[in-house]
């Protein structure tokens, strides 16, 4: 197959190319190139995806089995795509988010047919956004959409809801013995997904003709609570954390840049149905426990000194969240 990624070096994405690669698929990644990763094989296409005029001259001889944009978060950006590669792919995969789904849920139990809604996160909204375009233009002009909606999905990241991802800061806070937030009471459940296990998934609906016009979550059936989560993460560091729980709207009314991850998805109890995913893509199994998956990605910040960031911003953040929450 000949497949085209738009972006495709990201913290999900990198998997996803390296098993393309692997199974010998024909791998073109548009991209900036700014971006460091260790694969080989794949044809780099270097342009900016906003810069139109040089999009056109760089795609103007190419038609594709399978377009896959992994860094379309707004409407303009999938009209774009579909004038783009309108009559050029067989199939165009829109990256989606879990966060998607109906919040509060009325059911923890997630279906890919769950209600979209999330009245609390701006990004959750334009990707629901995305998908009713997409899905116009899957009906009125037959577009061969497929959407795929990820959820706590990571590798080289540490998966928490606070001081984690790219930085280092709640690793060091915990090795510090410093107190690190957990929301809630840390027993709402939750499900946290490699992006190895995701790959499997997402490469089995690629050239898949019964998957146009279909939207599938791919996530790991391992639930946890937060506070196993957080315990996973301090045993990896080999520490015990040392967890302070404060209520979601205690912190969103503290920083409200929380209002939408945290009241808008990780605040919320979810358990995702796979049962689509696995009917379309049958060998799709997640197989890698949390508490392996995170301690390979401590692994790989601790091998080089300049990925272990910690950031004072965050640290006098959740300092000034718990101080205020101790002064109740």
């Amino acid at each position: 197959m000949k497949i085209l990624f738009i972006g495709g070096t990201g913290n999900i994405s990198t998997s996803v190319s390296k098993l393309c690669l692997s199974k010998g698929s024909d791998l073109y990644l548009l991209n900036r190139g700014t971006r460091k990763v260790d694969l080989i094989g794949p044809e780099y296409l270097k342009c900016d995806i906003s810069d139109s005029f040089a999009l056109n001259n760089v795609l103007k001889d190419h038609k594709w089995d399978v377009v896959v944009n992994w860094i379309a978060f707004t409407e303009q950006d999938v009209e774009r795509d579909i004038n783009l590669f309108r009559g050029r792919t067989k199939q165009y995969v829109f990256i989606s988010s879990a966060s998607a789904y109906q919040k509060p849920p009325s059911h923890p139990v997630i279906t890919e047919s769950t209600p979209l809604y999330n009245p609390y996160w701006q990004y959750s909204r334009d990707k629901i956004a995305c998908e009713e375009k997409l899905n116009r233009a899957y009906r009125e002009e037959n577009f061969p959409i497929t959407i795929v909606r990820p959820s706590l999905t990571y590798s080289n990241v540490i998966p928490v809801a606070i001081g984690g991802w790219t930085e280092y800061t709640i690793i060091d806070r915990m090795k510090k013995g410093e107190k690190v937030i957990v929301h809630g009471d840390g027993t709402s459940l939750w499900i946290v997904t490699h992006s190895d296990d995701f790959a499997v998934g997402f490469t089995g609906l690629l050239g898949h003709q019964q998957a146009i016009g279909h939207a599938f979550h791919i996530t790991s059936d391992e639930i946890l609570t937060w506070n196993q989560i957080y315990e996973a993460v301090a045993e990896a560091a080999g520490v015990t954390a040392n967890i302070i729980h404060i209520p979601s709207d205690f912190i969103a009314s503290q920083e409200e840049r929380f209002t939408g991850s945290l009241i808008g998805d990780k605040a919320a109890s979810v358990m995702f149905d796979n049962s689509k995913i696995k009917t379309f893509v049958p060998e799709y199994k997640a197989v890698i426990p949390f508490k392996v998956g995170v301690k390979r990605a401590l692994e790989w910040f601790e091998s080089d000194p300049d990925r272990m960031i910690i950031s004072e911003d965050t640290n006098a953040m959740m300092d000034r969240i718990i101080e205020s929450y101790d002064r109740k």
